[in-house]
């Protein structure tokens, strides 16, 4: 039986739960939002439902699997791996989802005309089977031998029957968690991802300085201005992400090349509610950068849990509409003016008098043929 819970632990435990419910009602009106907000549903929050989904899982299932773990439960060698790789699975999924959207927004400030020929709904679908069967193949590795269970064994510190105080270190190699995982899949994604946001910056700053003026309905600076203020928001989900996950990350370094370095419990404890911490604060974020977020999230809860009638949400397009063409801009003539008189009280011309004069006689002749035609018919 495990011990009764320290102070520490069982504030850890508390934090834990708050940070569950609160993960799981966020991300699920996030998947809720985009669901009734039909402008939601293009590329961009197709990857923003995926990283949603990640964080759902994350308070549904992981945290409460590390409140068990907190407690010192006893378990078989390959049920707490498969729980510890549950974890790893969903960090990498919501890691390279933020890779998506970067890609994603890139593409849409780089190729504005020629955007949504190049990301179609099916080929983000793709993007979004593709991230996930990666993050699966990474956070499953170890549970194909990548593990400690050949250290425990020649340590003695396992029985024969693989029963263990299931702890994270315990069961997941340093050597994979550093080198493999965090060099191979979190640091470079990370760092490709700052390079992205930078560049795509410096290229919507670069076409707010130029103020082109267009004759097409789409003025370039208020579609920029918008991508502007979205890349902002996206840019500050990244920002959070790393700066909940890399005090983690950093621990398992010191444990890999310090084995000897102590590390106090309380900064344990505080990485790892920073990790979990992040699922719930997108939704948040979400809530306050994003307008179309906000609106469907406050006609959810006035609907749904304050039971008050609505009015339905205007089904418009997306507000980031794509940018006109330029070949087409210039195949389109422009509409030719009406031509009037520029001085109407100005004496009309001897000609236009001849011309005014000839009208009566043209408008006479239709008559006279009908006349004729209605001869013939009697």
């Amino acid at each position: 039986m495990p011990e009764a819970l320290s102070p520490a632990q069982a504030l850890y435990v508390g934090m834990e739960v708050l940070i569950a419910v609160s993960s799981v009602i966020g991300n699920v009106m996030v998947v809720w939002a985009v669901r009734i907000n039909k402008s939601l549903r293009d590329t961009t929050f197709c990857f923003i439902v995926s990283l949603a989904l990640a964080d759902i899982a994350v308070g549904a299932l992981v945290i409460p699997l590390a409140i068990t773990i907190s407690i010192g439960l006893q378990t078989h060698f390959y049920s707490c791996l498969l729980v510890a790789c549950t974890v790893l699975v969903l960090t990498q999924s919501s890691i390279l989802a933020l890779l998506a959207i970067a890609v994603d927004r890139y593409l849409r400030v780089k190729i504005p005309t020629s955007y949504r020929r190049v990301v179609t709904p099916r080929r983000a679908g793709l993007a979004v089977v593709v991230c996930w069967t990666v993050s699966f193949i990474v956070g499953l590795t170890p549970m194909l031998g990548w593990n400690n269970l050949w250290r425990l064994q020649q340590n003695g510190s396992i029985s024969s029957d693989l029963i263990i105080t299931c702890q994270f270190e315990n069961v997941i190699s340093m050597d994979y968690m550093v080198y493999f995982n965090f060099f191979g899949w979190v640091l470079p994604p990370l760092l490709l991802m700052l390079v992205i946001y930078a560049e795509i910056f410096y290229m919507i700053h670069k076409q707010l300085n130029k103020k082109k003026v267009t004759t097409s309905h789409t003025d370039p600076n208020k579609y920029y201005d918008k991508e502007l203020n979205l890349a902002k928001s996206l840019a500050l989900v990244l920002f959070l992400f790393s700066i909940c996950w890399l005090p983690l990350h950093i621990l398992n370094c010191i444990t890999l090349f310090c084995p000897q370095c102590q590390k106090p419990m309380f900064l344990i404890y505080i990485a790892i509610l920073l990790t979990h911490g992040n699922s719930a604060v997108n939704p948040i974020v979400y809530a306050f950068r994003i307008k179309k977020f906000r609106t469907a999230f406050q006609k959810i809860w006035e609907q749904y849990f304050c039971c008050k009638d609505t009015p339905p949400l205007d089904v418009q397009p997306s507000e980031r509409k794509e940018m006109p063409d330029a070949d087409t801009q210039q195949a389109a003539p422009p509409p030719q003016p009406q031509k009037e008189n520029a001085n109407p009280a100005s004496p009309p011309s001897p000609r236009a008098e001849r011309h005014w004069e000839q009208k009566p006689q043209q408008q006479q002749q239709p008559k006279e043929q009908a006349g004729i035609l209605e001869q013939n018919t009697v």
